[in-house]
């Protein structure tokens, strides 16, 4: 038994009577219903006291699942803010909602669980991380392989010269979503769905389908950025972790709809290069090379990245990690053979999720999270500048302690995207 099951199971993790945490949703979508909700109710002293969503069914849905008639249901996520019987809340919307929702909690005094990525651009990260530090609130964000612990000995290894001088680390993501959604056209929304609420702070677009239903809001402008930022940012999150670094120093991305088409913004086969400065690891620098596709998936572990090194090399996911020795020199690996001199394979020990009592647990202690704002900051603007270069069709060099890109206006101007009007971004 772990110390953190054992924490939990002797009662140390319980709350103690009259210490009930109230928690308001926010976003009852796919996540919000089959996870935060089935998930943070399991653990004792917790409640949820509201809900909130734009689209008429999933809120109603949400609300049965929380606790029913009991709890209050919001279409404004504002008008749950102002609820004084809430006393966190979980935000489970689209990440074009995430930075202005969080500046918001706080500001309303509630403590705040938020989903990956910090938003929807890079230039969101300072505003949300200067409301958090004015406001002293727990901010919690949803990178929860932080709290797996083959993720934490992972890190340890690496840091401690395990795989000797790391100079590439690979990250890919991989899935087959082959023929792809089509390009249907656009409509009138559902009419349960507020779309001009759900678009909210994005440039207005009309209704499709795609941008909607089926995971498509990740590969649309609107609400999304791709798998380099929907996935990515857990992968790189974990890269900057054990490699003690923040921000790279360039960036070439390209990619295209080479697998299906479709009218998705974003490509579903895409690849990025990037150059990382000197660190506490790699004294001398390294790359970061992501490989995204969706229209294939082959590799039994499709969501991995690979820390290589002069010693040996490490595959990482959620399903634990696997080292593996470099042969010897001169020396090559047996016809048909696939992993040669593996070393440990380590068996993830943990639920991803055990993430969710670690935020437990740093309310009632008013602790804050080894997850926060800052860095999912530098976390998201992996991805969000490999889409930059993208974009802009070149590398990119960026400055990652000002946070702009250097010597080229057109690509600097892809780093905040504006917001729609009433809704205005500031801390």
């Amino acid at each position: 038994m772990t110390r953190r099951h054992f924490l939990y199971a002797s009662g140390a993790a319980v709350a103690a009577p009259g210490d009930t945490i109230n928690l308001g949703l926010i976003g009852c979508g796919a996540r919000g219903r089959g996870v935060h909700i089935p998930g943070f109710l399991k653990y004792p002293g917790v409640r949820f006291t509201a809900v909130c969503d734009v689209n008429s069914k999933y809120l109603e849905q949400g609300r049965a699942l929380a606790g029913g008639a009991r709890v209050a249901a919001y279409s404004d996520y504002r008008k749950l803010l102002e609820s004084k019987d809430v006393d966190a809340v979980v935000i489970a919307t689209n990440q074009h909602w995430h930075a202005l929702q969080t500046i918001d909690a706080c500001r309303a005094g509630k403590d705040v669980y938020l989903e990956k990525p910090l938003g929807n651009s890079i230039g969101e990260g300072p505003y949300v991380i200067e409301a958090w530090r004015k406001s002293g609130r727990i901010v919690q964000v949803g990178t929860q392989q932080r709290s797996q612990e083959h993720y934490q000995q992972a890190a340890e290894l690496i840091r401690a010269g395990k795989l000797g001088e790391i100079s590439e680390v690979r990250v890919w993501d991989y899935e087959n979503y082959w023929p792809g959604p089509g390009s249907p056209a656009d409509t009138a929304p559902p009419p349960e769905l507020d779309w001009n609420q759900y678009v909210g702070p994005s440039p207005y677009r009309p209704y499709n389908p795609n941008m909607y239903y089926n995971y498509g809001y990740d590969w649309f402008k609107i609400a999304g950025a791709g798998h380099q930022v929907a996935w990515g940012v857990h992968h790189f999150d974990i890269v900057l972790w054990a490699m003690g670094v923040t921000s790279p120093q360039a960036v070439f991305a390209t990619g295209g709809n080479y697998a299906y088409q479709t009218n998705h913004d974003y490509p579903n086969t895409f690849h990025a290069s990037m150059q990382f400065g000197a660190g506490p690891v790699a004294k001398r620098g390294f790359t970061l090379d992501y490989t995204m596709r969706t229209g294939g998936r082959r590799e039994m572990r499709s969501h991995s990245k690979c820390f290589v090194g002069t010693e040996a090399s490490m595959v990482l996911d959620r399903a634990g990690y696997t080292i593996v020795r470099e042969p010897p020199k001169g020396t090559r690996p047996a016809a048909g053979s696939v992993l040669v001199g593996v070393e440990e394979n380590v068996a993830a020990k943990d639920d991803h999720l055990y993430h969710f009592e670690v935020f437990l647990n740093n309310l009632r202690q008013r602790k804050q999270a080894v997850a926060n704002p800052e860095t999912l900051h530098y976390s998201s603007t992996v991805g969000h500048l490999m889409n930059v270069s993208w974009e802009s069709g070149r590398s990119v060099k960026w400055d990652g302690q000002q946070n702009r890109v250097v010597g080229d206006a057109a690509a600097q101007a892809l780093v905040t995207r504006p917001y729609r009007a009433p809704w205005k971004l500031e801390a």
